[in-house]
């Protein structure tokens, strides 16, 4: 007789298992076992549905929930590389890395190191997919990390002629080799228009050929994502602020960080650019206790 910790291992099991073409349960497992066994082994059958129909409910509703949050949270790179690809990326993910958390927020952690390591399936846009699903998740950090109690004026002037700076656990730099932050932000407005005209009664035209999706040529982008008052922002930094900010998020003290730095401009005019910065840095409220 199975234990309880058996059981779940087993019920985990046949619900992972992706679904058929048809949105069916499989016969078996890719192990080879069989899911009908498995089935009669942790399910009773009722006056209805024998116990494979009873654990296909269960494997349906798994791969419905999961499928639909990584869609969701990656919307991104499933513009990218179109619907079918990214089901099949998804389902590919899936199986490598099935979810192990208590919340559905966690379910694409894994996604970008998974990638690097499967890039036939974004093949002819790796760079700009891998962008993409740093700034995806970098976003659901931003908006899911605790915030701290910021650093008032008072408590500035106390830190010393050296200090080191703590930055906002939210606050997520994402360093891109293409301008993906635009680019979804364009994708979000797009589909917010298009949901707008969805129910609207047009008249019926010829269907034609969807276009091919135009992506942007490389750029480098500096960024910081972060939140104020629950929502996420972008806010693009010049490649100098960047450095300081990535320094201080390692934990360098101020002079550590600015030496560091291979400065663009004279070192008056950096003198000038890093008040300015830290400014508005402060203002945003990205130090914290």
């Amino acid at each position: 007789m199975m234990d309880l910790d058996q059981i779940q291992r087993n019920m985990f099991e046949a619900v992972r298992q992706p679904l058929t073409a048809s949105e069916d349960m499989r016969q078996r497992t890719r192990e080879g076992r069989s899911l009908h066994g498995l089935a009669e082994s942790i399910i009773k059958p009722n006056d209805r549905l024998t116990s494979f129909e009873r654990l296909e409910i269960y494997n349906r509703q798994y791969w419905f929930r999961v499928l639909s949050a990584l869609a969701e949270d990656f919307e991104g790179l499933r513009w990218i590389i179109g619907d079918k690809a990214f089901e099949k990326l998804s389902v590919a993910y899936l199986q490598d890395c099935p979810s192990r958390s208590f919340t559905l927020r966690n379910l694409g952690s894994r996604l970008e190191e998974w990638l690097r390591a499967h890039r036939e399936f974004v093949s002819g846009a790796e760079e700009i997919a891998l962008d993409m699903v740093r700034l995806e998740w970098a976003e659901i950090e931003a908006f899911d990390e605790a915030a701290r109690p910021q650093l008032s004026q008072s408590d500035l002037q106390t830190l010393g002629n050296d200090p080191k700076f703590q930055l906002q656990p939210y606050l997520r730099l994402v360093e891109l080799s293409y301008p993906v932050d635009v680019m979804l932000l364009a994708i979000r407005r797009q589909q917010r228009e298009f949901g707008m005209v969805s129910n609207a009664v047009e008249e019926r035209r010829p269907r034609r050929r969807p276009r091919k999706r135009r992506l942007p040529q490389p750029e480098k982008v500096y960024l910081a994502v972060h939140r104020a008052e629950n929502s996420v922002y972008f806010k693009r930094l010049d490649r100098d602020a960047f450095a300081i900010l990535h320094a201080l998020q390692q934990g360098k003290r101020l002079s550590e960080a600015v030496e560091s730095v291979e400065w663009s401009d004279g070192s008056e005019q950096a003198s000038e650019n890093l008040q300015a910065w830290f400014a508005l840095w402060s203002s945003l409220g990205w130090f914290c206790k």
